[in-house]
């Protein structure tokens, strides 16, 4: 299990407040929120790329809040991919094993799984700068899952796919996640992907978490008119301008 215990982080005018979560093994956790909410500061905090200012985060028991990002067995993926454009589909995807020193008979191994279960045996030997953006977002999601991380980080992944791509992603996405059980955080601003997807949902408005359940749950009870109209819901119901 994930947990995060009152976690507070300030950058510049922005400020996570007081996040609190419990994210259970082998779960498909997504965040949901609009842009600029600090979605993907939580990721980032987790992946260690900021300390908190406050409060701890710990999985399977360790607390991970001040530990170096590459103790953390995680695996990143941004909105943006970050692929190296000097190297081949190959060496990126491999990238995180060789600097593990992974004896090369393993990477062929892992090499060969993973292109098999993203369908990209033919792009290995090209450059990234001649692939989609769907082909892309494949790449950086391999070269992620590749180093077997204990949690997956997804930062907007499907954000700059077109609507026919996002489709074939969300079909993907699921059926890894059922294959391999990793726990996986997810951060979108789109209630669509996050229904499909999540096991369970966290809502986050100006830096904080607002409500956490199920997509039903949150779909059929959201505890605000915020929550509400961010999932779509046109008509709100005022209880307190009709009490007796």
């Amino acid at each position: 299990m994930l947990r995060i215990e009152n976690l507070y982080k300030r950058l510049g005018n922005f400020q996570l407040k007081d996040i609190n979560l419990n994210i259970n093994e082998g779960e498909y956790f997504v965040i949901l929120g609009p842009t600029g909410t600090g979605k993907s500061v939580v990721l980032e905090v987790i992946a260690g790329l900021y300390k908190p200012d406050e409060g701890h985060f710990y999985f399977q028991g360790k607390d991970l809040s001040r530990e170096y990002p590459e103790n953390r067995e995680l695996g990143f993926v941004y909105q943006d991919y970050l692929l190296f454009p000097h190297l081949s589909v190959k060496e990126n995807i491999i990238f995180g094993l060789k600097q593990k020193k992974i004896p090369k008979n393993q990477i062929e191994y892992k090499l060969d799984e993973i292109v098999s279960m993203f369908k990209i045996e033919h792009l290995l030997n090209r450059r990234p700068t001649t692939l989609s953006g769907g082909e892309q977002q494949r790449v950086a999601i391999a070269r992620a899952l590749i180093t077997s991380p204990k949690i997956l980080l997804m930062d907007e992944p499907l954000s700059s796919l077109d609507p026919s791509t996002k489709g074939e992603f969300l079909n993907m996405l699921r059926g890894i996640h059922e294959k391999r059980q990793n726990t996986v955080i997810h951060v979108t601003h789109d209630f669509n992907v996050a229904l499909y997807l999540a096991d369970r949902i966290a809502i986050m408005k100006d830096g904080e978490i607002v409500q956490v359940g199920t997509p039903k749950e949150i779909f059929k009870k959201p505890n605000s008119t915020f929550v509400a109209k961010f999932i779509g819901i046109e008509n709100t119901f005022n209880s307190a301008k009709y009490a007796l």
